[in-house]
């Protein structure tokens, strides 16, 4: 394969695996520097799988269940139901993988463990997105379109609740791919100059959480799910003021809330 073939998904799954031939190293480096959504999508598959590394790191190092074994499964099933149980096996056994578990966020559980994980994502993309000089965001915020796009891609009506009181203006919003579907980023910026960023993704179901913690360096993130939608703030890890933040976000969508009023 020559350097200036097209970079695959595969590809971009190896390079965050570690396990890309060399000889596309640069290739797919240069590639990530001149497509900045490219690039997010493998700073959310590496903060994905982090925390899964994290959590799920002792059970990764232990046997394999001998009913899981790929031998004893094919000696069991026949047919289609073989093949769907031997696809099932060798998915366990490369499931340690980071690419791979970037993928999906299926096995994670509960919804405390998807806003957790969304929140790594997010921090991640908040980092790429907060440094952009001119190209932030897609959308500007003046656009009458904004919200449009981002609800009927991410599929539920969407905010972007006003954080005045906290001194911040919107200045726009862009659409990431998401593990579970599109995902939304409004971007707001201080007098300061500083950036936080609300994403919004579609839950997995209608279960709620209460207000998450995260930090990596020197941004820090507050995750919650509510009425289907996960949300994650992240900015400068000043933890009292992301909570304003997340509150006048959670207020905002709770007075359109059908069951508050």
């Amino acid at each position: 394969m020559t350097d200036d073939a097209p970079i695959t998904e595969d590809e971009l799954h190896a390079y965050v695996d570690g396990a890309l031939p060399a000889d596309r190293l640069a290739a797919v480096k240069s590639h990530l520097a001149v497509n900045p959504e490219e690039a997010a999508r493998v700073a959310a598959w590496r903060a994905q799988a982090a925390h899964i590394r994290e959590r799920w790191s002792a059970v990764a190092d232990e046997p394999i269940p001998e009913r899981l074994r790929i031998e004893n499964i094919a000696v069991r099933a026949s047919g289609i139901r073989r093949k769907v149980a031997i696809a099932a096996a060798i998915a366990f056994l490369i499931g340690g993988t980071t690419g791979w578990l970037g993928r999906d966020l299926s096995g994670l559980g509960n919804e405390r463990q998807i806003a957790l994980a969304l929140a790594d994502a997010a921090i991640a993309a908040h980092r790429l997105y907060v440094a952009e000089v001119r190209h932030p965001i897609e959308v500007r915020a003046e656009e009458e379109h904004l919200l449009r796009w981002l609800s009927r891609k991410v599929g539920s009506p969407l905010k972007a609740p006003d954080l005045a009181p906290e001194g911040l203006k919107l200045l726009g919003g862009r659409l990431l791919p998401g593990a579970r579907g599109p995902t939304a980023l409004f971007m707001y910026e201080g007098a300061g100059g500083e950036r936080v960023t609300i994403t919004c993704a579609r839950a997995a179901s209608e279960g709620e959480t209460g207000f998450l913690w995260r930090q990596a360096g020197e941004i820090g993130a507050i995750a919650w799910v509510e009425g289907g939608i996960a949300f994650v703030v992240a900015g400068p890890s000043e933890r009292e003021r992301l909570d304003r933040v997340a509150r006048l976000v959670y207020a905002a969508y709770e007075e359109s809330s059908p069951a508050r009023r």
